[in-house]
């Protein structure tokens, strides 16, 4: 499954965080209710639900809407929505410590907790870079980052997304061609917490960080490409986006 941002449902929701953003709460939790309305597929229902369930004021109205996404999402055999499990559980247990039922907290804290070990993604993996690399190279963290100027980064990026990949090839400083190379990662690795859990629940970008060396292993040459206008656009929303690069 990848992430579709022209899905209707998605489009929805998009428009209630920019009324949250604006300091609308009310107008938000309107597109929310809106976006679970017109869901038809495990997905959108997931997705929605969670929005709805953070627009609630009584706990109990915000563990029925919980619950409903995680049960949803349980039903979506994807690395993309598993990586939401952790921060649903974790959510749900804070909501039954306020109803003070502390067997269901302890219960859902632990499967929480469960679901923070290392993803279980097979890939194929991509990275996205204009470096001319060959078959065998590794390359390795410690590189300048494409969005925050003399930051040097802790950790190499990857994704599962050809397209991604071939996004942020796009983005990636310098003059070179953009290319998107086949990987295997070296050694363990995570889900990147820039992306996971912020803007939509999970990793709907299969975006992925690891501090071990990747291994190239092929070159992909078709992916969509983005227009000229839609690449300045992403440089706009990245140049005005709040808060720091979790490194």
């Amino acid at each position: 499954m990848e992430f579709n941002p022209n899905n209707n449902v998605i489009k929805l929701c998009v428009q209630g965080m920019g009324m949250e953003d604006k300091g609308n709460p009310d107008e938000a939790a309107k597109l929310f209710l809106q976006a679970w309305n017109e869901s038809t597929d495990d997905f959108e229902k997931f997705t929605a639900a969670y929005y709805v369930a953070r627009h609630q004021d009584n706990v109990r109205d915000k563990l029925k809407w919980l619950e409903t996404s995680l049960q949803f999402a349980l039903k979506i055999d994807d690395e993309s929505v598993k990586a939401a499990f952790p921060s649903l559980y974790s959510n749900i247990a804070k909501c039954y410590e306020d109803l003070n039922d502390l067997v269901s907290a302890k219960k859902n804290f632990e499967l929480a907790q469960s679901f923070q070990d290392k993803p279980s993604d097979k890939g194929p993996f991509y990275h996205g870079t204009r470096a001319d690399l060959q078959i065998g190279d590794l390359p390795t963290p410690g590189g300048n980052s494409n969005y925050t100027a003399e930051l040097v980064m802790n950790h190499i990026y990857f994704t599962a997304l050809v397209n991604g990949a071939g996004l942020a090839a796009a983005l990636a400083k310098g003059d070179e061609r953009e290319r998107v190379y086949i990987i295997e990662p070296t050694g363990n690795f995570e889900n990147d917490p820039n992306v996971t859990d912020k803007k939509f629940p999970g990793n709907p970008t299969r975006s992925y960080r690891s501090q071990a060396p990747l291994r190239i292993v092929g070159e992909v040459t078709d992916w969509v490409r983005q227009t000229p206008e839609q690449l300045q656009q992403w440089r706009e929303r990245l140049a005005s986006s709040k808060g720091e690069i979790i490194n």
